[in-house]
């Protein structure tokens, strides 16, 4: 199979890889990159586990040619904290218990993450169809919906 370059921009660091052109975003991600918050949940880009930010837009990494998002800003949940300081996303799932096994968590919180930065003061159903499109098999929704309130909260403090 011919390989061809491509150069991504994974949380702030530019990459230069040799890759086949169906590569998925995810396999880059976990194969190339070793990153592996990045989880494959259905492969068919149904359950949201591998939703990671394009330009800070939640993205289904799994239907996503590594190819198409040359030049895009991809943000990860391994680089939403900033050093040893949690995003307050992150804080708040851990504060509220919203993870149970995890494996939908960095979906979640990205996609959380992408809605908060765009309404500030959400009500719970506007939390409800935020996250419509990331499946948890663990907590019920209302540990996450709840955490995702916490964060509008901690993000509104923070930004005055």
């Amino acid at each position: 199979m011919t390989l061809i370059p491509i150069t991504l921009l994974v949380n702030g660091e530019p990459y230069n890889l040799t890759v086949p052109p169906n590569k998925t975003l995810l396999e880059v991600l976990r194969e190339d990159l070793e990153l592996m918050g990045t989880r494959e949940g259905c492969g068919v880009g149904a359950c949201g586990a591998c939703t990671v930010l394009i330009d800070n837009v939640p993205v289904r990494s799994c239907l996503t040619l590594a190819a198409d998002v040359q030049g895009l800003s991809i943000t990860t949940i391994e680089g939403l904290a900033e050093g040893q300081k949690l995003h307050p996303v992150q804080e708040a799932f851990v504060e509220r218990h919203a993870i149970q096994c995890g494996y939908c968590s960095s979906g979640m919180i990205l996609t959380a993450k992408a809605f908060l930065d765009k309404k500030k003061r959400p009500k719970k159903d506007e939390i409800k169809k935020a996250i419509s499109g990331n499946i948890c098999r663990c907590t019920g929704y209302t540990k996450i919906e709840d955490a995702i309130a916490t964060a509008a909260k901690k993000m509104t403090k923070k930004s005055g």
